[in-house]
């Protein structure tokens, strides 16, 4: 039987560690930023593509809480540190009523991640986050920061004699995706990468794509132990909520993100820089 002395030692520790989960989840995971690297083997890849580098920022949400432009700043330093063949970023820019939020317009937006560096370049698409505030503005402020924004089109880079094509898809609750158009005029024998931001769309992907990339789904934000992502923004659940996902031989994944929309916290989720190197 407990006594009264241990009952209030019981609340004590119980209230600490309530208290140590609340001040990790909504401050100290949110503020964290890793690199997420990994080395995949896709199908339909070239030999002299091998080792071709990666770096994938989604779902930068700045203004977020924990997520100003000092912090993409930060993110923009440690992602030319790892020294990317190509960087591409799948989406959501923007901020819609996330608590604790600063709204930051686009233009400021652009200027810090105009010091990204890639010998093959930066490419983007747009997210549902920046199509609800205004993604013709969104767009606008990117390409004058000398970034590729792509809606249903395709960018062709040559690397080492031989081919490869980037295609993005537009986003799937905002716009009008169109996938077999925008494949439409790729020589079938060269490679593709489909970047989009909303992976709901990969089971329309065709087997040709060696891989796709997405975002929005910020990998739950939160993952319990034992019980999972308990809110992913997805029809499909957790199944393509984050990482490298392989589905009938095709290849996806998944970027968890670097802000939060809504609710201002992560758990076991951090925020990630993901590095993909890709070989055959």
């Amino acid at each position: 039987m407990l006594t009264l002395h241990k009952l209030k030692v019981s609340l004590t520790i119980i209230s600490i560690c309530i208290l140590g989960l609340v001040l990790w989840a909504f401050v100290i995971e949110p503020s964290r930023l890793v690199i997420h690297r990994e080395t995949l083997q896709i199908p339909n890849w070239q030999t002299e593509h091998n080792g071709l580098k990666i770096a994938l920022l989604t779902d930068l949400h700045v203004g977020s809480p924990h997520t100003g432009l000092d912090k993409l700043q930060k993110i923009v330093d440690l992602t030319n540190a790892e020294q990317p063949d190509l960087i591409l970023i799948t989406g959501d820019f923007m901020i819609q009523d996330v608590i604790g939020g600063k709204f930051v317009e686009p233009e400021p937006i652009a200027e810090v991640l105009k010091g990204l560096r890639a010998p093959l370049g930066v490419i983007a698409v747009l997210g549902n986050h920046d199509w609800w505030y205004d993604g013709t503005h969104v767009t606008n402020a990117l390409r004058s920061a000398g970034i590729t924004v792509l809606e249903n089109q395709s960018q062709k880079i040559d690397l080492n004699g031989k081919s490869f094509w980037v295609a993005g898809i537009a986003d799937q609750w905002t716009r009008s995706p169109n996938i077999q158009g925008t494949l439409r005029n790729i020589d079938p024998n060269e490679p593709v990468i489909v970047m989009t931001h909303n992976p709901d769309i990969f089971p329309s992907v065709p087997a040709r794509v060696s891989l796709t990339l997405a975002g929005h789904t910020h990998g739950g934000q939160v993952d319990l132990p034992f019980l999972g992502r308990p809110l992913v923004p997805s029809r499909f659940g957790e199944k393509y909520a984050a990482g490298h996902i392989i589905e009938d031989g095709k290849n996806l994944f998944v970027g968890t993100g670097i802000g939060t929309s809504i609710y201002p916290v992560r758990f076991r989720v951090p925020p990630e820089i993901v590095i993909l190197t890709l070989g055959k």
